[in-house]
């Protein structure tokens, strides 16, 4: 079963407990997926069961009307005239171009029913584990514009983007969804979501901090290279002999240790000499092998550990 499958299940169940935010949800999903026919009835034109499911849930409680696949145009009227919509079927815009009206959406609560209302008709959530993202596809820019207002007034940015002569207003920020997952009260989903970023998010953490031990490990061991390079290159030229005390010391303790970091090479000298020291030694021997001519190797590592 798909993510977004799971989501609508779990949205099938959800009902606002207010008349208010029941017509509300019931313009979400009307203005996605609602048509008026000759006769001014309002049908819902779906092959989503679940969407085909609520739709006549709604009524039923809003109503009291017994669940029905057609509605008697007493009903449609009844409801487009709780929905402020206007009943000619052919003067006024369809239902899926029609905007709700502001006064059905003025409560926090009956925003989050026409958003749970507008997915369970027209939305979707990628697999989480391959990808975050939430869209609702509209028919108009008016419309997307209205869901993207709605998102902002629960701190996410939505965006829209024109696709086949629709709008969709989307989401791919994974805490974003999250978010709304909660706004239409989709909590088992949202647990769901939850525990996939938490793994991804360790998932990430670890491979960085192997990435990052692994460019260490390739620099000090370049590092290493050259400076075994420079020392054996003064070794064979001038000799250790040539060398003050101190360089002539680092210098036969790195060939002596040509594994060892710069804190563990100080720890063979005498007296120890911390990790800036050695440093300070190996450059030094670096600047003298530079005036013995041209390194060999065409690259030339960086020198510091």
């Amino acid at each position: 079963m798909s993510f977004s499958r799971e989501v609508r299940e779990e949205l099938a169940g959800q009902f606002g407990r207010s008349r208010h935010c029941q017509l509300a949800e019931l313009a979400g999903m009307l203005e996605m997926e609602g048509e008026l026919d000759e006769s001014g009835r309002v049908l819902l034109v779906t092959e989503n069961s679940l969407l085909q499911e609520k739709y006549e849930l709604l009524l039923q409680k809003i109503f009291g009307e017994e669940k029905s696949g057609r509605k008697e145009p007493q009903t449609s009227l009844r409801l487009l005239e709780a929905l402020h919509w206007n009943a000619e079927p052919y003067t006024e815009l369809p239902l899926k171009e029609r905007r709700a009206d502001g006064m059905l959406l003025q409560q926090t609560c009956c925003k989050r029913a026409f958003l749970r209302g507008a997915f369970m008709a027209a939305g979707s959530i990628s697999d989480p584990n391959k990808s975050y993202h939430f869209e609702i596809v509209c028919h108009t820019r008016e419309q997307a514009a209205q869901l993207q207002e709605l998102v902002g007034h629960f701190d996410a940015e939505a965006k829209i983007v024109c696709r086949k002569e629709r709008y969709v207003m989307y989401l791919k920020e994974g805490s974003q969804i999250v978010d709304m997952l909660n706004v239409m009260e989709a909590y088992v989903s949202l647990m769901n979501l939850e525990n996939v970023r938490i793994l991804k998010e360790m998932r990430n953490s670890v491979n960085r901090k192997v990435n990052c031990e692994t460019a260490n490990i390739h620099k000090t061991v370049n590092a290493a290279v050259r400076q075994m390079e420079d020392i054996r290159r003064i070794r064979d030229t001038i000799g250790f002999e040539k060398l003050p005390g101190q360089l002539a010391e680092i210098a036969q303790a790195r060939l002596d240790y040509p594994e060892a970091t710069l804190k563990e090479l100080g720890t063979y000298l005498d007296p120890p000499v911390g990790k800036s020291g050695v440093n300070h030694r190996l450059r030094k021997l670096a600047e003298i092998a530079e005036t013995l001519g041209p390194c060999e190797s065409a690259e030339r590592p960086d020198r510091d550990v």
